[in-house]
């Protein structure tokens, strides 16, 4: 607009007629420049970042925190400052929040602003009780060192009662009152503490019936999603509602090296990429935004260099063929105890939506 406005000066004051061509023609260079980096941005804007059901966007790369231990604290600040990484991913269970929370605060003292940071963390199964949901954020807050949170997710669709062993025993798992938890969330959005609210690990059918109580629709759904396990199920069902999908573990685990999988190492040497490089570029082409997780400098920058490219729809197809499926993360180390119960295996957890 401004170019524009002094292109218009120039036309209406100048007399000489060859200083009005030649400033004419640089105006008109400083508009064209203009503009391209306009479009760029909303090019940038458009790969960067998804809009939620709130109208709040959320970035499409964030760094994951689980196990990232002592080196937290270190491996947050790099994303942000050095990376260019917007969105963090922790959980009150991670046992990090405050090395997250110092974190946040040396990138914001760096210049980072608090308004260009979307910090996502989770609510516990001892929490998911509808009394205690507004102290568990406000525990977060104080952890984070934050005066609201951008996204607070259920983390499990499950109750434990304070003191549960690890995995459950008889007696620790308590029914999960899943429309009072619900509500007491919206009450968290409509007191202005939380931006927007949603869920971990649901299954189809729990997602269907949080739906039928939800006031407020979950604008996030974290699931675990890679081309060893797609998730076809739950994506469409999201995707049907409008529920946007957070992809963690996408880069696989030490249970399911997806790295060194063979069609994944092939598209990687195609394109000049690195196997998580095309990993990640691989879930955010479906529409979800995926969280990788790293301590290391050097992946975390490169774990976000997955924009201005694509991958093919031949490879793509090939990456989204592998018929070995299943779960990584499927709870065990969380729930299953074999013995004693109440969750023997991974379907006890997961029900009939495990494939």
């Amino acid at each position: 607009m401004q170019a524009e406005r002094n292109l218009g000066r120039v036309m209406a004051t100048a007399h000489d007629p060859l200083s009005v061509i030649h400033e004419v023609r640089q105006q008109q260079q400083q508009l064209s420049v203009i503009q391209e980096v306009q479009q760029q941005k909303e090019h940038a804007e458009a790969q960067y970042y998804f809009t939620l059901l709130s109208g709040h966007k959320i970035p499409s790369v964030g760094l994951g925190t689980w196990r990232s231990g002592s080196f937290t604290a270190k491996a947050v600040f790099t994303a942000i400052v050095q990376a260019g990484y917007r969105h963090v991913d922790t959980a009150q269970e991670y046992g990090i929040q405050e090395e997250v929370g110092k974190a946040l605060k040396a990138a914001m003292q760096a210049g980072i602003k608090r308004e260009e940071l979307v910090i996502a963390s989770k609510l516990w199964c001892t929490d998911s009780a509808p009394d205690k949901v507004k102290p568990a954020l406000l525990k977060t807050l104080k952890e984070l060192e934050l005066e609201d949170l951008d996204l607070f997710l259920i983390h499990w669709p499950i109750s434990l009662k304070n003191g549960a062993h690890k995995p459950p025993e008889p007696g620790d798992v308590l029914e999960f009152d899943m429309e009072g938890v619900w509500k007491e969330m919206e009450n968290l959005v409509r007191d202005g503490l939380v931006k927007d609210i949603g869920v971990c690990n649901f299954t189809v059918k729990q997602i269907n019936r949080l739906l039928e109580c939800a006031h407020i629709k979950p604008a996030v759904c974290q699931i675990e999603m890679h081309p060893g396990w797609r998730n076809d199920k739950m994506l469409q069902v999201c995707k049907k509602h409008g529920i946007h999908v957070m992809a963690f573990s996408p880069l696989g685990s030490t249970k399911r090296d997806l790295m060194h999988e063979p069609v994944v190492t092939k598209v990687a040497n195609k394109l000049n990429k690195t196997p998580a490089q095309v990993l990640i570029r691989w879930g955010i082409q479906r529409g979800a935004t995926v969280i990788p997780k790293s301590i290391h400098k050097e992946r975390i920058i490169e774990n976000i260099q997955v924009f201005n490219w694509k991958i093919p729809e031949e490879d793509f197809q090939a990456l989204s063929s592998i018929k070995d499926q299943w779960r990584t993360m499927g709870g065990e180390i969380l729930f299953v105890n074999e013995k004693h119960g109440p969750y023997k295996n991974a379907t006890d957890v997961w029900g009939d939506d495990e494939d």
